[in-house]
């Protein structure tokens, strides 16, 4: 069984004070891998990633960038020469993995599943197993020492589900965690 999860991208204000949930920026659906070793543990490498190269530009951006190194980590399944014909696609450049052509023997491949934009305003799915909320403080070029994110981790399926209205379900959550990204990853990490 998959581990599903939403996890909500907000911004950081002034002084440390940070939006409301209810009130965020962006919002992915994630599949599978939603327990928080992964998912902080993927978040960690995408803050590196995003300082080393300095591209970190708030909370939209960074959900757009979670998404897509997500599906990143899917496409080499489909390139592996050693996998059988129909499952994989032939390809010698990332344009060759987009074209259709190569792409109508498989059947709904991961790299083009298992994430999506959410719009907030909607609530959960209500199959969720996590919530996460991701605060994305603001850059200045500034900084000698980048800022730390804040994450806030439910308790597992700590919030509205199914058989409630999953538009608070953010709002109601019951956290389990809630501190800095690093604090996090020592708590949960493997």
């Amino acid at each position: 069984m998959s581990t599903r999860c939403q996890l909500r991208f907000v911004r950081t204000l002034e002084a440390g004070r940070t939006t409301d949930p209810t009130d965020p920026v962006a919002q992915v659906y994630t599949h599978a891998d939603g327990y928080p070793a992964g998912v902080l543990e993927r978040l960690h490498q995408l803050k590196q990633l995003l300082e080393a190269t300095t591209s970190v530009r708030g909370p939209a951006y960074t959900a757009a960038q979670y998404v897509f190194l997500e599906k990143l980590t899917a496409i080499p399944l489909y390139l592996d020469p050693s996998r059988e014909a129909e499952r994989r696609v032939d390809a010698s450049s990332p344009a060759d993995v987009c074209d259709p052509t190569r792409m109508q023997h498989l059947a709904q491949p991961l790299f083009l599943l298992g994430h999506g934009i959410e719009d907030p305003r909607a609530g959960i799915h209500g199959d969720e197993e996590y919530l996460y909320i991701v605060e994305v403080p603001p850059y200045e070029v500034a900084h000698v020492e980048p800022p730390a994110w804040q994450v806030a981790v439910s308790e597992p399926c700590g919030f509205p589900r199914w058989d409630a209205q999953t538009d608070g379900a953010f709002s109601d959550a019951t956290w389990q965690f809630e501190g800095s990204l690093a604090e996090a990853i020592d708590r949960f990490g493997d």
